[in-house]
């Protein structure tokens, strides 16, 4: 039996699975060259097919415990998609990575950090990780300071750890502990079983 993605909401997001049907919104805004620019994995141009292929991963991820990945949607708006979320899982270190984009035109809202703050919630209340972590090119700047928004600390900076599109780049790593987590009441409610 297989086992259901969980839904989160926050005030004004509701991170839910993806849908098959989202596949062509994944491919039309994480195919925006400022999104694949800022990312380690997402292809440029985006494949025709490829969102529903990425989609179709999402569960057997979560049924075998490697990673859970969520649709980002705003509460109350017709756009279906504006962004996924990612929880990478090594479940025998007990640590969890974050990853995630938000489209274009939704930059500076916010809605990063309110659905990283969800899913990092979800992780060390349901999931009892004891460490989550994350990392972003030193020249994506507004990652970073979603990440710091979180309480992460920086820990450090690997120099031209990965080559992307011809050039090195240098990434910054940042991470909490479970002990050093604290959510605002209300913050998130979680839809998972």
């Amino acid at each position: 039996m297989a086992v259901e993605l969980p839904s989160l909401t926050t005030p004004r997001l509701i991170l839910r699975p993806f849908a098959l049907a989202d596949g062509p919104h994944v491919e039309r805004l994480a195919g925006a060259w400022e999104i694949a620019d800022t990312t380690l994995n997402i292809p440029h141009p985006y494949p025709e097919g490829g969102g529903v292929r990425w989609i179709k991963t999402h569960a057997a991820a979560w049924e075998n415990g490697s990673s859970l990945t969520l649709a980002i949607a705003v509460c109350e708006t017709p756009e279906p998609v504006i962004g996924a979320i990612s929880l990478a899982i090594a479940r025998e270190h007990a640590r969890g990575e974050l990853g995630y984009w938000i489209a274009l035109s939704e930059w500076g809202h916010g809605y990063a950090t309110e659905a990283a703050r969800a899913v990092a919630a979800f992780g060390f209340e349901k999931l009892q990780l004891h460490r989550i972590q994350a990392r972003h090119f030193t020249r994506n700047e507004a990652s970073g300071a979603v990440m710091q928004k979180l309480r992460m600390r920086l820990e450090g900076v690997n120099r031209e750890a990965y080559l992307r599109w011809g050039r090195f780049e240098d990434v910054a790593v940042y991470g909490v502990l479970a002990q050093e987590w604290a959510v605002e009441p209300n913050d998130v409610q979680s839809g998972a079983p």
